[in-house]
């Protein structure tokens, strides 16, 4: 560790010295360290290199006997409604008045033994396989990050490129060998027999559990094609097809859905002709385009290795994620599992902080663009969300299921979190921090201020009741994922978490009812927010779970501090007595362990940390992360793999959650703009001496690069998106300063002249 420290460092200063114009803080790209190079072959298709482009995704994998491209696609999903949901006893009264009549097996029978079958859920598209004539060994294959491109090399010298275009649905094949090569589909076993025992769990079991007929399978001479039926009508089709001229062999594939056309497998094929046709040089040069465009808009170099590569892994696997136009990310994006069996978990949407924490990297990252293809789907599926509230709240407004489908239609899991009445309040918080981080002021009316309204109007009527005290209360409460799914998991008196949600809402309601000039809402919500009781604490300041109720173990979700983050209702700058909750918090964690944290809780830590100016502990917190919680590949996959006692979770289910919540713990403690000023490099370590970081984006649209020197700022550049006021402390003496800006306007700061 040491050394590899004092090689970034000795890199650090090489950088600053000729990587730069004079006088700026250099853009960095990802270099070729900061991707994966394979001595031995991945052999399961979790360890494969990934490559995708939002809607379309791809694992490589195998040691070339033959090579496997496991393909996906976002929107492939089995929609089949559950029943349960639509009879007269789904709703919210009728599940209070069951939990207190002590009706636990009623409640399991509604909500949660529907999320054992099978569907509905995500489903893979199925695997290219490519076999190398002779008997030529693995040699070794290689992920760059820069211009996105999965190579892999034989022993006899063949060489296999692949890559998935950043901008078109399709996926491209060049393999240079003098020996022949042959290209196989397979197609998921959706067809035979079924594993009825292997259903249940954090897998639904077999995918033949599905029921969905053989694929339709075609060929010619240079291609090879399958369409699937699946469920409610559903259709998707793979095509992929070739060419070969001496040594040179050329390949492309696409997959199509009837989300596109009701002839999906004409339109792959016209994909794919049109990508031959035009060749993978041309190809790759736009996939190439796109991609620096992506990483200009933001960089980071860092003392540590290990947490800078990790951050450059995760804004690659977001960049390959996340787009607007596609689906937003799930548990596992396109790259859905491919060893015959469902997804882990359905591969589903988990509001329960699964999708929350997947965008926490898009707003100080400047990845705004791509971070937008989650807030389209939220306000695109509104009208569902909707019609649930009014079913089963049967109260106005607005609130989102906690397990979703791609239609953002509930499925159902443990009861006490899939119907949890703060899930749009999460969900609004995005809106939010897109239009402080935007400024956008046509989005702020259009979509964040509505969005956040109308969560806003269901909680005042949720929370309507008084308690003696005169403060609202909750009929009902809980705090995931504390207690599991045990009739215990529900509080009668309002969980922390909750609270912190509801008490954010209103806030926000308020700050941009006043916005938008709306000063009849802003009294209604200043005056709901006054309403609501304090925080539940201990009496060393602890956050409880509820009053009453600390946290008595070990947990992996820290859903009772909330509002330390991402809230940032306590906040460090509120001075001492928020200072001493954030401590006491925080301490209650390490006496408490991490027995029964999984990887995402690290990631979430180094965050807190962060907001606690602890840039040792969220520096730790990243690399136990990097190094115990992620496979080769970088995926998280949830469980301890070193077998070093992190945790006694040591499964490895490959979910993205906490591969994104690390990238975004790294840009927390190299800069905060919450709560009105800026901040940079507040949670550094002491031993990070060099640090430097170009246009992080700040709320209030700031775009900012800094760059640290033998362990003193040196440099702040500040450009200003919209004009206005920029609050900064400064990183040179730490006064507070006032600076004005013209839209456009950039400022930079230097000691001399702070």
């Amino acid at each position: 560790m040491p050394l590899l420290k004092t090689i970034a460092a000795v890199f650090f200063l090489f950088l600053f010295s000729f990587g730069a114009r004079a006088g700026e803080v250099p853009v960095r790209y990802p270099a070729e360290a900061h991707g994966l190079h394979y001595r031995t072959p991945a052999t399961t298709w979790d360890e494969a290199l990934p490559l995708g482009n939002g809607m379309l995704g791809a694992l490589v994998w195998g040691d070339g006997k033959p090579l496997k491209i496991s393909l996906d696609r976002a929107d492939l999903w089995d929609l089949r409604p559950v029943p349960e949901f639509h009879s007269a006893d789904y709703t919210f009264q009728r599940m209070l008045e069951w939990h207190r009549a002590g009706r636990t097996a009623d409640l399991i029978r509604l909500y949660e033994d529907p999320y054992k079958r099978p569907a509905p859920t995500k489903i893979p598209a199925g695997r290219i396989e490519i076999a190398f004539a002779g008997n030529a060994a693995f040699q070794e294959a290689k992920l760059a990050l820069r211009e996105p491109l999965a190579t892999v090399r034989l022993s006899d010298g063949s060489v296999a490129d692949v890559f998935v275009h950043a901008a078109e649905p399709v996926g491209m094949i060049r393999i240079d060998s003098a020996a022949g090569v042959s290209l196989h589909l397979r197609a998921p076993a959706f067809a035979g027999t079924v594993n009825e025992a292997a259903a249940g769990g954090i897998g639904a079991g077999d995918l033949q559990q599905l029921g969905y007929p053989a694929p339709k399978e075609t060929s010619g001479d240079t291609w090879r094609a399958y369409e699937q039926q699946g469920a409610e009508g559903f259709r998707y089709a793979v095509y992929a097809g070739w060419r070969a001229k001496g040594g040179r062999w050329l390949g492309a594939w696409s997959v199509a859905s009837t989300f596109e056309g009701s002839a999906p497998l004409e339109i792959a094929r016209q994909r794919v002709e049109a990508a031959l046709d035009t060749g993978f040089a041309v190809k790759f040069a736009a996939h190439g385009g796109w991609w620096n465009d992506y990483w200009r808009r933001s960089s980071v170099t860092l003392p540590n290795p290990i947490v800078e590569r990790q951050w450059y892994l995760e804004q690659y696997k977001f960049g390959s994620a996340a787009r607007r136009g596609a689906p937003p990310i799930t548990l596992q994006a396109v790259w859905t599992a491919d060893d015959g069996k469902l997804p882990p978990w359905k591969g589903d949407y988990h509001h329960d902080l699964n999708t929350q924490l997947s965008y926490w990297p898009c707003y100080s990252g400047n990845h705004l663009e791509e971070g937008l293809g989650y807030l389209d789907w939220l306000w695109e599926t509104r009208a569902t969300g909707y019609d649930w509230t009014k079913r089963f709240f049967q109260l106005p407004g607005l609130n989102i299921p906690m397990t979703a489908d791609l239609n953002g239609a509930q499925i159902g899991g443990w009861r006490q979190y899939t119907h949890s009445s703060t899930t749009a309040a999460w969900l609004a918080q995005h809106f939010y921090l897109h239009w402080r981080y935007s400024m956008d002021r046509r989005f702020l009316t259009e979509r964040a201020y509505p969005y956040v309204r109308e969560a806003a109007i269901f909680l005042d009527a949720f929370t309507a009741r008084k308690d003696a005290r005169g403060k609202r209360t909750f009929p009902i409460s809980a705090s995931p994922e504390i207690n599991d799914n045990r009739p215990e998991a529900w509080f009668d008196e309002v969980t922390n978490y909750d609270l912190a949600l509801t008490r954010w809402l209103f806030a926000a309601a308020e700050q941009l009812a006043g916005e938008t000039g709306n000063a009849e809402d802003a009294a209604r919500w200043k005056k709901a927010l006054e309403e609501l009781p304090a925080y539940a604490l201990s009496a060393e300041k602890e956050l409880l779970v509820a009053p009453g109720n600390p946290l008595k173990e070990s947990h992996r979700h820290f859903s009772h501090l909330m509002a330390i983050h991402p809230l940032g209702a306590i906040d460090w700058r509120q001075g001492e007595e928020a200072q001493r909750i954030i401590r006491a918090s925080l301490a209650e964690l390490d006496r408490l362990g991490t027995d029964r944290w999984c990887g995402y809780s690290f990631s979430w830590l180094a965050n807190l940390a962060a907001r606690a100016r602890d840039g040792e502990k969220a520096e730790k917190s990243l690399e136990i992360f990097s190094t115990a919680f992620t496979l080769r590949n970088s995926f998280h996959a949830n469980g301890d793999q070193t077998g070093k006692g992190y945790s006694k979770f040591t499964y490895r289910p490959f979910t993205l959650e906490g591969n994104f919540a690390a990238a975004a713990g790294v840009q927390e403690m190299l800069l905060q703009s919450h709560g009105g000023a800026l901040a940079i490099f507040p949670a550094v370590p002491a031993s990070w001496k060099d640090v430097a970081f170009t246009t992080l984006r700040a709320e209030g649209a700031f775009l900012v690069s800094a760059e640290r020197r033998n362990g003193a700022t040196t440099r702040v550049e500040i450009t200003s998106e919209r004009g206005g006021e920029c609050r900064l402390l400064s990183p040179f003496n730490g006064e507070k300063i006032v600076l004005h800006f013209a839209p456009g306007e950039k400022r930079v700061l230097t000691p001399d002249e702070s």
